[in-house]
């Protein structure tokens, strides 16, 4: 089952307020650190899972679009992007190292709240048949991809992205009860 409207905005709320305790709690060591399970360090891996939320902006006229055209048409298209998985992973792991230089502790949040103003307003306005709309996708690209999927689902992922990379951290939440 796909999540409401109120879930999404809810779980929208919740990465925007954790992404605020761990940037007001991490040190600049904190942020240097490596992540665990990833080639990234913590602070480029903060913005990675932003990054999951601007992405989506992108997204949703995409979908708005493919969704309407013949299914062969968004099958293919899928195809060709999961054809270029290799090169997107290139793109996807040095584009949040270098975003990192303009998209720093300083200016994350902000864009966070931001992009997530932005996407809030938009589902607002969507109907429940629009949310329903879907087309093919590049299940390779992401592991929360999947080969089918509906605008719904689209404006859940970000935050199913965010919480995956979340366990990676090894920077903890300042309310964490577990943080020393």
């Amino acid at each position: 089952m796909e999540p409401s409207k109120e879930e999404i905005l809810a779980g929208y709320g919740r990465a925007r307020r954790d992404l605020r305790a761990w940037l007001a709690g991490a040190t600049a060591a904190d942020l240097r650190r490596a992540s665990d399970g990833t080639r990234w360090t913590n602070e480029e891996l903060l913005f990675h899972m932003v990054f999951g939320y601007m992405v989506v902006r992108v997204l949703l006229p995409l979908v708005h679009v493919v969704s309407r055209l013949p299914p062969p048409v968004g099958k293919a298209f899928a195809a060709v992007l999961n054809a270029g998985t290799r090169p997107f992973d290139a793109v996807n792991y040095w584009g949040s190292r270098a975003a990192t230089l303009v998209y720093n502790r300083e200016r994350m949040g902000r864009k966070l709240d931001r992009t997530i103003a932005a996407l809030s307003r938009r589902l607002e306005h969507e109907s429940s048949r629009s949310l329903m709309r879907s087309m093919a996708f590049p299940d390779r690209w992401d592991p929360f991809f999947k080969p089918r999927m509906t605008l719904n689902a689209i404006y859940a992922y970000p935050t199913w992205h965010f919480d995956f990379h979340a366990r990676q951290l090894t920077v903890r939440l300042l309310d964490d009860p577990g943080a020393s």
